[in-house]
């Protein structure tokens, strides 16, 4: 199901950004460029976590950017950036970020699936440490269809 929402276009590694903020907007415009989310919704992602903190940092060294679907959401979809250096976003128990998702539903259910499954792939240590060594978007949508037939 990962796999149905990763296009190449949707994934770029090793990605210069001086800031979480310059992060998000990195991540958020592969969305853009593919029409799945508009500007607004990557601005509502950022302030977001001005609003709130660093609740985005949910792993050591993993973000997920997200804002409500009324903010700019078109469709169902994400997008996966690693980032080189890692960034800081201000968690400090889960600093420096080295992998930055940024994903969007339509509404407020759509989504739910694809973060289940999101959430049970990066449960597994070795999917993490998969997506922060992974250099090409080929070898890890391979590695999505593989890691789907083993579930």
């Amino acid at each position: 199901m990962l796999r149905d929402y990763l296009q190449p276009e949707l994934i770029r590694f090793h990605v210069k950004a001086q800031d979480w903020q310059t992060a998000i907007y990195l991540g958020g415009e592969l969305l853009v460029n593919q029409q799945i989310c508009t500007q607004k919704y990557i601005d509502a992602c950022i302030q977001a976590s001005y609003d709130l903190g660093p609740y985005m940092v949910i792993s050591p060294g993993i973000a997920l950017a997200h804002s409500r679907p009324e903010n700019g959401a078109l469709q169902i979809g994400m997008s996966i950036i690693t980032l080189d250096p890692a960034v800081n976003f201000g968690n400090k128990n889960n600093d420096p970020v080295g992998l930055l998702i940024t994903f969007c539903g339509i509404d407020h259910n759509s989504h739910i699936g694809m973060l289940q499954e999101l959430a049970t792939f990066l449960m597994d240590e070795r999917n993490q440490q998969f997506l922060f060594k992974v250099n090409t978007a080929e070898e890890l949508i391979t590695y999505l269809q593989d890691s789907e037939r083993k579930m």
